[in-house]
C-alpha cells in the first residue's frame, strides 16, 4: 500500500478522510474520542503527509477503494471533511455496498457550480504561486478559517498548511484529480445509506447550497454547530465526535433492538 495510514481503536471500522490543504494529523483530537468506540483509520491523501506524491493523474476514490481491499474492510463508515467529503459521497455512489454509513463535514460536492466569490479567493491565492508564505498567509486570511485563525489551533492549522503547500509546489508532477462520472450532484438521491452532514455557521454561501443538495439523500439528517468555521474539525472536535459517535450507535442499538441490520 503506497499510502500512509494508521489505525487506532477496536470495533466497527470508520474511515476519516482529511480536506485539502491538511493532512491526516488534522484528526488528532477526534481520533482520541472516536478510537474509544470503533477501529479508526486515518490515512494521508496522496500527495499530503507521508503520502506519495501526484506524479500522473489519479483517482482519489480508486485510492480509498485500493486502502480498503488492502486492510480487507468490506464495509465502513466514512467520514469526509471539505474535499474529503467529496471523495466520501463519489465512494458511496460508486461502492455503495462498501458503506455502511456517510458522514459529510462541510463537504465540497463534484459537479457543483461555485459562486464567482469563492472563484477569486481562490485564484488570488494560486496566483500567489510559488511563494509558500504569501500562499499560506492568503489562504488562511479567507472568511471561512476567522474563527480557527483566533483560537489555539491557528499554529496548527498553519503548519500544516505549510507542509501541504510546499509538497505541492516542490514535489507533485501533477495536478490532475479524476472523478467518477457522471458527477456525485446529478445523482445524490441514489445514495441509500444512512447520511450525516454537519457543518458550522461560518462558511461560504456555497456551503449552504451544497446542503440544499443533499438534502435529495432519502436517509439523510443534519447537524449545524454554531460558531463553528470550516476547520471545526480542529476547534469542535469533541462537538462533532459526540455528533459521529451517536449517529454510529445509535444506528447499531436500534438495529439490536429490531433485530436487523
Amino acid at each position: 500500500m503506497e499510502l500512509s495510514y494508521q489505525i487506532q481503536g477496536n470495533g466497527s471500522p470508520v474511515v476519516l478522510i482529511h480536506s485539502g490543504g491538511v493532512d491526516s494529523r488534522v484528526w488528532k483530537y477526534m481520533v482520541r474520542d472516536l478510537a474509544n468506540h470503533f477501529k479508526v483509520i486515518t490515512y494521508d491523501g496522496r500527495g499530503t503527509g507521508r503520502s506519495p506524491a501526484l506524479l500522473e493523474p489519479i483517482s482519489l476514490v480508486e485510492d480509498l477503494r485500493n486502502l480498503l481491499e488492502h486492510l480487507k474492510l468490506d464495509r465502513v463508515t466514512l467520514v469526509g471533511h471539505s474535499m474529503g467529503g467529496q471523495i466520501a459521497t463519489d465512494f458511496t455512489l460508486s461502492f455503495p455496498s462498501r458503506v455502511e454509513r456517510l458522514v459529510v463535514i462541510a463537504p465540497s460536492l463534484t459537479g457543483f457550480t461555485y459562486s464567482q466569490e469563492f472563484m477569486q479567493y481562490m485564484a488570488s491565492v494560486n496566483a500567489a504561486a510559488p511563494d509558500i508564505s504569501r500562499l499560506v498567509d492568503l489562504s488562511l486570511a479567507g472568511p471561512i478559517y476567522r474563527a480557527t485563525m483566533a483560537s489555539s489551533h491557528a499554529d496548527f492549522l498553519r503548519e500544516l498548511h505549510t507542509h501541504y503547500m510546499t509538497r505541492v509546489f516542490t514535489e507533485w508532477k501533477s495536478f490532475e484529480v479524476r472523478w467518477p462520472e457522471p458527477a456525485a450532484i446529478e445523482r445524490l438521491e441514489e445514495i441509500a445509506v444512512r447520511t450525516l452532514f454537519i457543518h458550522g455557521t461560518i462558511e461560504w454561501p456555497d456551503l449552504f447550497k451544497i446542503a440544499d443538495q443533499f438534502k435529495r439523500i432519502p436517509t439523510i439528517r443534519f447537524a449545524e454547530i454554531d460558531g463553528g468555521d470550516h476547520m471545526l474539525i480542529l476547534t469542535h472536535a469533541s462537538e462533532l465526535a459526540e455528533y459521529i459517535r451517536n449517529f454510529i450507535q445509535g444506528e447499531q442499538d436500534n438495529a439490536e433492538n429490531t433485530g436487523t441490520k
